[in-house]
């Protein structure tokens, strides 16, 4: 992992716990109930995301529309794969970190990460029925049953995740004390660490590497093939009705905020922001300005890089109280075509970033938001 990737993560982390600290945490995912384990008709996660922009008309002047949106995914379930297989296990894998584990069970299966990614991805291999616990950015339907196995944010709770017997933990260093992920594999459970890099580019290894590590290889192989045809579709759509000419095409910022605390940082370069700023068809002008990772807003920067569009995260904005508390708490905003035109666009928290198997609606429902009638909000 680069310096640059592991203060990000860093960041990343210490903003969700003032978050969690602040009461500014997302709450569980929207949806049909289901049981604890996650069982709903697989039916309700098969909606092709690209069918949401098919009536949305070309964008003839982008930067003209005026009020906030909110992004919603049409759908309360990640993808799953057409056809799943029941593990085939043992299975010996050597994991990112190079330590060969051996998973013999996928009976009790704990996911956990800082995107909520890898609960996803087991959803999608067909084994949600198996998750048995969930990190605090796990929101889709239904697992807000699952015991909470992260403090503060994003600690890990060595006592949480071994009174739940788990046969095999998937994680990533996202998440911390590391101690914690040594004890949990010092006490026999299989710990098998996947790549923490996450954005709208590297569905297929974090597909791969937690399927394999599952026993179900095939299934991974099926539900790889089928996000990626997903995701072309959703982006020959954008590429349909977002501006094409490079002057046209929408300044775009993704700004974190958690009001009470203080918080307000700007997403830039590598952040996985810029790479869903870049699927939806915009300008990432942080990146542009050689904004790195994430970092404290300054109003000079702000000003200076003019965003037509602001992305953030749905109780980000609430807690500094909507968009005409923003323009009040950031006047830097105020001071640019975004904050002249209201143009907000926020998203629910624990799907924004979460990337993986989701990241095709995720790109389609931010494209509706933008390029979609805007609310007078």
């Amino acid at each position: 992992m680069s310096p640059l990737r592991r203060a990000a993560l860093a960041a990343a982390s210490t903003l969700v716990v003032l978050a969690v600290a602040t009461g500014c945490t997302a709450a569980g995912g929207a949806g049909s109930a289901r049981g604890a384990n996650g069982t709903t008709d697989p039916a309700t996660s098969a909606t092709d995301p690209a069918t949401s922009l098919q009536a949305i008309a070309p964008a003839t002047d982008a930067k003209s529309v005026t009020g906030a949106t909110t992004a919603t995914l049409s759908t309360d379930l990640p993808p799953k794969a057409s056809e799943v297989d029941a593990p085939e296990l043992p299975v010996t894998v050597t994991d990112n970190q190079g330590t060969e584990v051996t998973v013999e069970s996928a009976d009790r299966i704990l996911a956990l990460d800082i995107y909520g990614t890898l609960s996803s991805t087991v959803y999608g291999l067909g084994l949600g029925d198996d998750l048995v616990g969930r990190d605090v950015s796990t929101g889709f339907a239904g697992t807000e049953d699952l015991p909470l196995v992260t403090q503060n944010g994003h600690e890990l709770s060595a006592e949480a995740i071994l009174a739940l017997r788990p046969t095999v933990l998937l994680t990533d260093s996202s998440l911390g004390p590391w101690d914690v992920v040594l004890q949990i594999r010092k006490a026999g459970v299989p710990v098998v660490i996947v790549d923490s890099h996450r954005d709208t580019s590297n569905t297929d290894t974090i597909i791969d590497q937690v399927s394999t590590a599952l026993g179900v290889p095939e299934t991974g192989e099926r539900l790889s093939a089928e996000v990626h045809a997903q995701q072309q579709a959703v982006a020959e759509q954008v590429d349909r009705i977002a501006p094409q000419a490079q002057a046209d095409k929408l300044k775009t910022v993704f700004l974190y905020v958690r009001g009470s605390a203080g918080v307000y940082y700007l997403f830039g370069e590598e952040s996985g922001a810029d790479s869903l700023i870049d699927a939806v068809g915009a300008r990432d002008v942080a990146t542009e300005q050689d904004w790195k990772g994430m970092r404290p807003v300054n109003a000079e920067a702000l000003v200076a890089m003019q965003p037509d569009l602001v992305i953030m995260m749905t109780k980000g904005l609430e807690s500094v109280g909507g968009v005409d508390g923003l323009l009040q708490r950031v006047p830097a905003i105020a001071q640019t075509p975004a904050g002249q035109h209201r143009r907000i666009v926020d998203m629910a928290d624990t799907t924004v970033m979460s990337f993986g198997p989701r990241t095709p609606e995720i790109v389609a429902a931010l494209a509706a938001a933008i390029y979609g009638p805007a609310d007078a909000s």
